[in-house]
């Protein structure tokens, strides 16, 4: 191999590893990545971008929700969705610029005549020759193929986007869920705690009587078997907070023994007049701005989009194309003549018009199929339009409801403790018996956990009525726990 020829190999060698070891992300020319949130938890995690220190103690909702959306495998597998459909609409704006090929290749030729008779005919070659060749291709024209391709790529991308939000929601409501949740164990612990208090203090109120004389056996007995029913119902609840919180502390990515306090449910949001509006104005607003509602009505524009390409991929397109190429072969005049040096060129440029003449008549059913997919996905988008309106319907009557018990067992509560105190009192002066008594302290009981109950539903249904309406956001937390 000539000198000349060891650098030229050693050229286009380094060109094809230099190309090969370029990082696959170095160059985005079409900006696709501004359309991907900067964290799993888009917009309503923006300062932190999912770094956090360690856990607060007592631990915020806000906290708790923005752990959450930056680790649930849900939100993070739609953002990674995300990135998916905006490397796609960077492929359908390539499909617009013209492609550039390179390629070299190096011969080494060894090959010999023998002419019977005739040995001044014999002749033997052996040479190295390389070939270099550039060649190009632009399509100038295709019926809307590209136009239509990209338009299916953003509108797959715009449903990816609307579906991350989705998650989102779906992610910030459940989490905040298992955080009433776990507020409402903690509150039933410590209701339960103090029910078994009383009913510690009611067994030895009661047994005083009985060693004085004043009172039968039996009420002491009865009030011991209250006393350890309460034990019982104590250690269920703690029990149930230990389960509660080892579901939250999951949501966030953290391990199920992590140490968590939470403050008192009775801090927080309470009733007002935030969603006293016709529901048929909620109705239409989370239609207009539901993210399901959104990722369906770009479904159906993206299904649209392909019945335009497949309708454009059997049109002819018209492409620029152009080559040019390089060898140095060696030549020679005539058999048996010696061989010399020559470099042959081959320079190409035109148009090319490509026709689709006969496809066996698939391009008719390409067509039909994806017109029934886009008919499909329309009847998608009417099916989220209900569902979105009967469940922002069934969310609003439930929050209302909700708000009615949450009144009502507020009273039920003040009236239980009044009855407790008023019972205990005239148990201890020997006007009323221990049934009586043990009724009430169970009622009171009772009255703790319904309002506890009233309140978390209030909490939930309020949150998840925001979620149906497709408007759930940090500003909600901000608002109360």
């Amino acid at each position: 191999m000539s000198v000349k020829a060891r650098a030229g190999h050693r050229f286009w060698l380094f060109l094809v590893l230099a190309l090969s070891d370029m990082p696959a992300l170095a160059l985005d020319v079409f900006n696709t990545s501004k359309q991907v949130p900067a964290s799993p938890a888009g917009a309503l995690v923006v300062e932190k971008l999912c770094s956090f220190d360690a856990l607060s103690q007592p631990l915020p909702l806000q906290e708790a929700v923005e752990r959450a959306l930056c680790n649930n495998a849900k939100t993070r597998e739609a953002w990674i969705g995300i990135k998916v459909q905006a490397a796609s609409v960077g492929m359908g704006q390539a499909a617009y610029l013209p492609t550039l090929t390179a390629s070299w290749q190096a011969m080494h030729n060894k090959s010999s005549t023998r002419v019977a008779e005739h040995p001044q005919l014999d002749s033997s070659l052996r040479a190295t020759s390389q070939t270099q060749t550039v060649s190009l291709s632009w399509v100038l024209y295709d019926f809307g193929d590209r136009g239509a391709s990209l338009d299916n790529a953003k509108a797959l991308l715009a449903a990816a986007q609307a579906n991350h939000d989705a998650a989102l929601q779906e992610v910030f409501s459940s989490q905040a869920q298992s955080y009433y949740a776990a507020q409402y164990a903690q509150g039933a612990l410590e209701a339960a705690r103090e029910a078994e208090q009383a009913a510690h203090d009611s067994f030895m109120v009661s047994s005083k009587r009985v060693d004085r004389g004043i009172a039968p056996i039996s009420d002491a007995l009865q009030a011991q078997a209250a006393y350890v029913q309460a034990k019982v119902t104590r250690a269920s609840a703690e029990s149930a907070l230990q389960n509660a919180m080892g579901s939250l502390a999951s949501n966030m990515g953290l391990r199920p023994d992590a140490p968590i306090s939470l403050p008192s449910a009775m801090v927080g949001t309470k009733p007002d007049a935030d969603f006293e509006r016709a529901t048929a104005t909620m109705m239409d607003e989370a239609v207009r701005q539901h993210p399901g509602v959104r990722a369906a009505r770009a479904q159906l524009q993206a299904a649209e989009a392909k019945v335009r390409q497949v309708r454009a991929q059997g049109r002819p397109s018209i492409s620029l194309v152009a080559k040019a190429s390089r060898n140095d072969q060696p030549v020679r005049a005539y058999l048996g003549q010696p061989e010399y040096d020559a470099i042959a060129r081959d320079d190409q440029v035109g148009l090319q018009v490509n026709i689709p003449l006969f496809e066996g008549f698939g391009r008719t059913y390409q067509v039909r199929q994806a017109q029934a997919q886009a008919e499909l996905q329309n009847e998608a988008l009417v099916e989220a339009q209900q569902k979105v309106r009967l469940d922002v319907w069934s969310s609003y009557q439930t929050l209302q409801a909700a708000t009615q018990n949450l009144k009502n067992n507020g009273e039920l509560l003040d009236i239980a403790r009044r009855a407790y105190a008023a019972t205990e009192s005239r148990y201890k002066l020997g006007v009323s018996g221990m049934l009586e008594l043990l009724s009430v302290q169970s009622s009171l009981a009772t009255a703790r956990r319904q309002q506890l109950q009233a309140l978390t539903d209030w909490r939930t249904s309020r949150l998840q009525l925001a979620a149906r309406l497709g408007s759930l956001g940090m500003w909600r937390i901000d608002e109360g726990q």
